[in-house]
C-alpha cells in the first residue's frame, strides 16, 4: 500500500476506508513480501485488527479520531509494549514479555496509530547492518543481497518495503539515519529528551533516543509531534517539550554550513550527492559554505568509549535470575555466566568487554574520563558552528548499502557511524532526507542537523531537499 501516513488517517477520519481495509492490506504486504525482507520478529495481527476495529467503531459513532488514525505502525523490539514479546533481537530475552508499556508507544496508540508488529535490530541496538540479531539478518528492500543498516533496520527496512507507511526506531549513534539512508527514506534523531525513553531497553542512557521512519518529511514531522512530549518517568526528559510540524520549506536567507570533517573519505556517489543537494540549496537562496568543526573527527573514538561503558552497566540486569533466559549452573555465580555466556552474541560481548575495561581502576581516567572531554569539545565546537549557521549538512553515511556479510571487520562496521555520531554525543537533533541514489540504484541520504530543540529549521530544510530529491528508491518488487 503507497499511501502515507497523512492520507490515511485523512481518508480514515472521513469514512473513505475503514482502518480495518488498511490494517487487512498491510497485513497482506507483510505475508506477501517480508520472506523476502525479514523485517518482522513478531507480527501482532490480531492486536492490530482489534485496534482498528475499535477505530471504526469510534468512528462510526461521531468520536473525534487521533492524528494518526488507523495508520500502521512498526515499533523496533527494544521497545516494552506490556504482554507481548520484546528480545531486543537477543536469546537473553526471548519470550520476556514485559508488564508494562512505553511512553512512546502509548503515546501512538493515544493517537489512534495501529500496532502492527515489532521489528528486527541489532542485538540490543549494537550494530551498523542488522546482521547481529540473534535471530535472523534483515535485508534491503531495494536491493536484497544488500543490507538495510542497522541498529534500527527492521524498522527501516518495513517502511522502504511499503509495509507500514511510518516505523519507530532508537539512535544511540546512527540507528535511525544510517539505515534511512540506506533504504532511502526519511529518519529523524530528535533532542535528546524530546522523547521519552521510559520503556525503551537502555542500550547507553544518555546517548539513545526514540525518533520515527516515514517515506516523507511530512508523515515523520507527523509521528514525531505525536511523540514528543515530557514524561515524570523519564529523568532526562525536557520539561515542557513538544514539537510543532507546522514548519515551511523556504531556505532563502539561510546559512548552511557543510561540514568539512565529514566530507573526507566518503565514496564518489555520496559525494556527487551531496554536491548536487548543495547546488540545489543554493538555487533555493541558502547561503551554504563549508564549515570546520575539528573534534568531530574523535567522535567516533569517543563514542566507542561512552557508550560501551554505559551497555556494561545497563546490561548487567540481564543475569538469568530475574526475567529472560535462565542456563542453570551448579551454583549462583556460575548460573550468571553460563546464562550470559549462552544469551548475549559476540558483538554485544564485545561491547561490554570493552565498556568495563574503560571503567575499571586505573584506566577510568585515561579512556572513559578523556572520552567525556572530547564530548565536552564537540558540544563547544557545535556551539561556534551554529553561531554562524542555522543548520549544518553532511553525507548520512560515507556508503551506499553493502552486502550482506561484507564487513566482518568490527572497525569497518563501526565506520558506517563516522557521521552520524556527533550528534548522539552532542545530544542535538539530526536526520536524513534521500536526495539520489548511485550507479546501481542504491539510495543516498544527506544528514540535516541543528542545535538543541532545533527541529523546525531543520524540518525546513529536509522538506526543501525532499521538492528537489530525485525519484526515491522502490523495493525490488515494485518495479516494473
Amino acid at each position: 500500500m503507497d499511501l502515507g501516513a497523512q492520507e490515511i488517517a485523512d481518508l480514515v477520519k472521513s469514512s473513505k476506508v475503514s482502518a480495518t481495509q488498511v490494517v487487512e492490506a498491510h497485513l497482506d504486504e507483510i505475508s506477501r513480501y517480508d520472506s523476502r525482507v525479514n523485517a518482522f520478529l513478531l507480527v501482532m495481527a490480531e492486536n492490530a485488527l482489534e485496534q482498528a476495529k475499535r477505530i471504526d467503531v469510534r468512528r462510526s459513532k461521531g468520536e473525534e479520531l487521533g492524528p494518526l488514525a488507523g495508520v500502521p505502525i512498526a515499533l523496533k523490539d527494544n521497545m516494552a509494549v506490556s504482554g507481548f514479546a520484546t528480545t531486543c533481537g537477543s536469546k537473553i530475552l526471548e519470550g520476556w514479555k514485559p508488564p508494562y508499556t512505553a511512553t512512546a508507544v502509548k503515546r501512538l496508540v493515544a493517537a489512534d496509530a495501529v500496532l502492527i508488529g515489532k521489528t528486527n535490530l541489532d542485538e540490543f541496538a549494537m550494530g551498523s547492518s542488522t546482521e547481529n540479531s540473534a535471530y535472523f539478518p534483515t535485508k534491503n528492500p531495494i536491493d536484497p543481497t544488500k543490507v538495510p543498516g542497522g541498529s534500527s533496520g527492521g524498522s527501516a527496512a518495513s517502511v522502504a518495503a511499503r509495509f507500514t507507511p511510518i516505523a519507530i526506531g532508537s539512535d544511540t549513534g546512527g540507528s535511525i539515519r544510517q539505515p534511512a539512508s540506506l533504504c532511502g527514506i526519511v529518519g529523524v534523531k530528535p533532542t535528546y529528551g524530546l522523547v521519552s525513553r521510559y520503556g525503551l531497553v537502555a542500550f547507553a542512557s544518555s546517548l539513545d533516543q526514540i525518533g520515527p521512519f516515514a517515506r516523507n518529511v511530512q508523515d515523520a514531522a507527523l509521528a514525531l509531534q505525536v511523540l514528543a512530549g515530557h514524561d515524570d518517568r523519564d529523568s532526562t526528559s525536557i520539561p515542557g517539550s513538544h514539537f510543532d510540524n507546522s514548519f515551511t520549506d523556504r531556505v532563502a536567507g539561510l546559512r548552511i554550513g557543510v561540514i568539512q570533517e565529514m566530507t573526507t573519505g566518503i565514496s564518489g556517489a555520496v559525494e556527487h550527492t551531496l554536491n548536487d543537494a548543495i547546488a540545489f540549496l543554493r538555487s533555493m537562496g541558502a547561503t551554504v559554505e563549508a564549515v570546520s568543526i575539528p573534534s568531530t573527527t574523535y567522535g567516533l573514538s569517543a563514542y566507542y568509549l561512552i557508550a560501551p561503558a554505559e551497555a556494561s552497566s545497563n546490561l548487567s540486569r540481564f543475569d538469568g535470575v530475574r526475567y529472560g533466559l535462565r542456563v542453570p549452573g551448579a551454583d549462583i555465580t556460575q548460573t550468571y555466566e553460563q546464562t550470559r555466556a549462552e544469551g548475549f552474541g559476540a558483538e554485544v560481548k564485545r561491547r561490554m568487554m570493552l565498556g568495563t575495561y574503560a571503567l575499571s581502576a586505573g584506566y577510568y581516567d585515561a579512556l572513559y574520563g578523556r572520552a567525556q572531554k572530547v564530548r565536552t569539545l564537540i558540544l563547544d565546537d557545535f556551539a561556534k558552528a551554529y553561531g554562524a549557521y542555522d543548520v549544518l549538512i553532511s553525507p548520512t553515511s560515507p556508503t551506499v548499502a553493502f552486502g550482506l556479510g561484507d564487513k566482518t571487520d568490527p572497525l569497518a562496521m563501526y565506520m558506517a557511524d563516522v557521521c552520524t555520531i556527533p550528534s548522539n554525543l552532542a545530544g542535538h537533533p539530526a536526520m536524513s532526507v534521500p536526495f539520489g541514489c548511485d550507479e546501481a540504484g542504491l539510495p543516498i541520504g544527506i544528514q540535516v542537523l541543528a542545535p538543541a530543540m532545533g527541529e523546525q529549521i531543520m524540518f525546513s530544510v529536509a522538506q526543501s531537499l525532499q521538492n528537489g530529491a530525485a525519484k526515491p528508491a522502490v523495493p525490488v518488487w515494485r518495479r516494473d
